[in-house]
């Protein structure tokens, strides 16, 4: 059986909440719901398209802890606080994963925090990408 292997971004949220941003067991990859917060800023921007790519980029360097890629991306769930949100992302969603083609689920929710617009959480496979 492959050994279990948790890494984090040091986010305080993965140390007070007790979770792992990406846990590896063999080749599969889970990588927790990524918010769109800016790390080097510590804020989250109120444009919706800025927090995804703001959780693209958190999603892109978890996964490479893990050595895997977007590429390798099988599963995809979006969170978005509504309709209006899933709009505006619509093309960057097309943009990032067009060629990759992952399953998706997108669901509308209530975040706990107000200026969260969107949540992404994403399942791979190491290696299976193009």
């Amino acid at each position: 059986m492959d050994k279990r292997q948790n890494f984090s971004t040091g986010s305080h949220f993965e140390e007070a909440f007790g979770y792992s941003r990406v846990v590896r067991v063999g080749p599969q990859i889970f990588v927790a719901g990524t918010v769109g917060l800016d790390y080097e800023t510590r804020l989250i921007p109120p444009d919706p398209v800025a927090q995804f790519r703001n959780a693209v980029a958190t999603i892109e360097r978890s996964l490479k802890m893990a050595d895997a890629a977007l590429a390798d991306v099988v599963t995809l769930v979006t969170y978005v606080t509504g309709s209006d949100v899933m709009e505006a992302i619509g093309p960057e969603l097309k943009r990032t994963f067009g060629e990759i083609r992952p399953t998706n689920t997108a669901l509308v929710v209530a975040f706990p925090f107000p200026d969260i617009k969107l949540e992404l959480q994403v399942s791979a496979i190491a290696g299976c990408g193009a």
